[in-house]
């Protein structure tokens, strides 16, 4: 299953979550740290669970984890989870308040003190990559789709959905993969995904992904989001961004080599340690404590 039909499952319960807990409509500002630790197999059931484990004035940290299970034997095994972040909007689109919530158990207590321990380093990862430039003097590989939010895409706020800019952000990354690798490339990795603007039905959206690091085995691939009227297209706003990690899978589901990614400009030695900056940032967050999490609480 493509990874970025998982991210919309997740957009999607989380949202659910969101909007029961405020009763009020929601707009999805980050999704973090998505490990995709197995595939979902076309056919397998699948359940995606999702709770409030922390509220600002007008946010909401949600969790989601997602199973799957043969429909044969029912055993569900997790396959994925991350922690979504939810703004609380009024009728004008602006945050409105949202009721607290109180860890009411151990369980809560031990998710709740880690989101609140994710704040900061979440907001130097943003920090970091905000800072970074993009510009023609980069020389590694990139996609650019490029096509208009239809219809079909939108939410009940006449934006398109978080769901569906996570899936448009995987099919530019795969591109960008599979062009560097093969077409096993798979998703094992997306995170950091902060959302800034909407994107409005009818508008022009481009997604550009590239290629800035190369590991032994994986691609890391930043991807930004712009959108912009079609009556001005060389005037695009960025929406959304993240940083995606794919590897090139074999036959007996081994991750492959990848050939390294040649560095010519400046840009480029940047980039990719920014992408190494990243991996070390990352590697100091405390996992979530899952084993606390039993399914049937989500």
């Amino acid at each position: 299953m493509a990874a970025g039909r998982v991210l919309e499952w997740i957009d999607k319960a989380g949202y659910a979550c969101a909007v029961g807990w405020s009763a009020s409509y929601c707009v999805t500002a980050y999704v973090g740290n998505v490990q995709f630790t197995r595939p979902i197999a076309p056919g397998q059931i699948v359940e995606a669970h999702a709770r409030i484990i922390q509220t600002g004035r007008t946010s909401m940290q949600v969790l989601v984890t997602v199973e799957a299970a043969d429909v044969r034997t029912r055993r569900f095994i997790p396959a994925t989870h991350c922690i979504l972040v939810f703004v609380a909007v009024d009728e004008d689109g602006r945050p409105r308040a949202v009721p607290p919530w109180s860890p009411s158990s151990e369980t809560d207590q031990v998710l709740h003190d880690r989101a609140e321990e994710r704040l900061a380093p979440r907001r130097a990862i943003r920090d970091a990559m905000q800072q970074q430039v993009y510009s023609d003097q980069g020389t590694t590989p990139r996609s650019v789709l490029r096509f208009l939010a239809a219809p079909s895409d939108a939410n009940w706020g006449g934006n398109a959905h978080g769901g569906t800019v996570m899936r448009w952000i995987d099919e530019a990354a795969y591109s960008c993969a599979a062009g560097w690798s093969s077409e096993s490339a798979v998703a094992v990795y997306s995170g950091g995904i902060h959302f800034y603007h909407p994107i409005h039905i009818g508008h022009i959206v481009e997604v550009d992904a590239r290629l800035i690091h190369t590991g032994p085995h994986s691609m890391h691939i930043a991807i930004h989001v712009r959108s912009s009227s079609p009556r001005t297209p060389s005037v695009l706003t960025l929406t959304t961004r993240c940083m995606s990690v794919f590897v090139d899978v074999g036959s007996d589901g081994r991750a492959l080599p990848v050939p390294p990614l040649p560095l010519s400009s400046e840009e480029d030695h940047r980039l990719a340690s920014h992408a190494r900056e990243l991996i070390r940032m990352r590697s100091e967050l405390e996992p979530l404590p899952l084993e606390h999490a039993p399914a049937g609480d989500l």
